[in-house]
């Protein structure tokens, strides 16, 4: 393993599962997107393992020395099995390392990054489609998941014993797709997990999700849970969603919440059955507030270890530093650049280290865009659409009632802006007058 594959290895080991020494459970309760953004917003939930790994989506094992874990989780029709056990890395960003972490992400480079890892670790199982191309399906749940939502993490230490023995049952049990929306869902599959190291930690939400296991519920009990076994070391964390133009998520909420909070579901029950509302009210208020998946949350990136959300004066210094930088590079730009219609016709790949770039057609040409904190200065041929790149970027770190940002990745994010400001201003961009 060469030097930096093995710091990186080390560094997000630390970040994730270094909180303190013990080995641990982390369970992922993430936000909803899509459909279940629009109609249900349970969101998804998995569990994540530091000390065990797998040998392939189906077989668990034990840990080698630096290695970082897997996540557990039940999906629904993804190639008849029931669970799967993903790195945690491909898991939240469809790559193998911190440093391959993209800054900024549409539709595009998401769709690229999952197919690329399908190809090297999943074609067995899930093949290419009749014309060759990117199957369609839910496989895409299996990796990415941080481009598609924000996710809420709470850790709590376990044995060597008890992850001998999950393992042990895992590999010895079934692996058949047995997915029930009400009774054997994402959230019933790791309450199983977590009530297998620590009985009755976690249950169903009888009157705020009517009967139904949801992933906000059973991450409320676990948090409930570790409040009172301060003797079990544990912590919590947020895991934005990567900032770009994929749809943002969607707060997390349980069955009741969900159907209280959509007007487009009380405003006609208000009209033809207010006893029913207030029944919905009731159990609202009785079991479903309370719980706020972000309070007292660290900030999560691959890239550095936890630390605390920047405050609201911290957020006001850096907008006020972001809109001089983009004051200025909105005046030096010249003309107006058609953004949409360049990501439109741009094409993602990797470079020789397996970070991702853009390649962008301008007139006759094209330029690569580095899209990393590592390649974005270094691999970039056009400054102008790379600063574009970053300035989504950080305006979604900043944006009021936002994704919670660290301010060291604020910081490290507009020196990058004004790295290449400076690089423009030393040498003209390519884009210049090809508009």
């Amino acid at each position: 393993m060469g030097v930096r594959r093995w710091i990186a290895v080390v560094f997000l080991l630390c970040a994730m599962g270094g909180v303190y020494a013990h080995a641990s459970a982390t369970l992922l309760l993430e936000e909803p997107y899509s459909y279940d953004g629009t109609f249900a917003g349970t969101g998804h939930v998995a569990l994540y393992l530091d000390r065990v790994c797998a040998d392939s989506p189906f077989v668990l094992r034990r840990c080698k020395t630096g290695e970082q874990g897997v996540v557990l989780s039940r999906y629904h029709g993804v190639a008849g099995h029931d669970w799967y056990a993903i790195p945690l890395m491909p898991y939240l960003y469809a790559v193998e390392l911190p440093e391959q972490v993209p800054l900024f992400a549409d539709p595009k480079l998401v769709s690229f990054l999952r197919d690329q890892y399908r190809r090297k670790h999943f074609s067995g199982f899930i093949p290419d489609a009749p014309d060759g191309e990117v199957p369609e399906g839910p496989w895409v749940q299996l990796v990415g998941s941080s481009y598609d939502r924000t996710s809420y993490a709470f850790q709590i230490e376990t044995t060597e014993e008890k992850d001998d023995e999950l393992i042990r049952r895992f590999n010895a049990d079934p692996n058949q797709g047995i997915y029930r929306l009400l009774s054997r869902n994402c959230a019933d599959f790791v309450r199983e997990i977590v009530n297998f190291y620590y009985p009755g930690a976690l249950h169903r939400g009888i009157i705020g999700d009517l009967g139904v296991t949801t992933p906000k519920q059973i991450a409320k009990c676990l948090v409930k849970f570790s409040k009172h076994h301060p003797e079990l070391q544990s912590a919590s964390f947020v895991i934005p969603q990567v900032p770009g133009t994929v749809k943002r998520s969607k707060p997390v909420r349980g069955v009741v919440e969900s159907a209280f909070k959509a007007k487009k579901y009380m405003a006609p029950l208000l009209l033809w059955h207010p006893a029913i509302v207030g029944c919905f009210a009731a159990a609202y208020f009785t079991g479903s507030r309370g719980f706020d998946p972000e309070r007292h949350a660290l900030v999560f990136d691959p890239r550095r270890d936890l630390e605390p959300p920047m405050s609201a004066q911290q957020r006001r210094e850096y907008l006020n530093r972001l809109e001089l930088v983009a004051r200025s590079i909105t005046e030096s730009s010249g003309q107006e650049v058609k953004w949409p219609q360049l990501r439109a016709n741009a094409q993602p790949e990797l470079d020789e280290a397996g970070r991702p770039v853009l390649n962008v057609r301008l007139g006759d040409g094209t330029v690569k865009v580095g899209l990393t904190s590592e390649n974005i200065v270094s691999s970039s041929e056009s400054t102008e659409i790379a600063q574009h790149f970053l300035l989504i970027r950080l305006r979604e770190e900043l944006r009021r009632n936002g994704p919670k940002a660290a301010p060291s990745d604020v910081h490290r994010d507009l020196s990058l802006l004004e790295e290449l400001q400076r690089g423009r201003a030393e040498m003209a961009s390519p884009v210049a007058g090809t508009f």
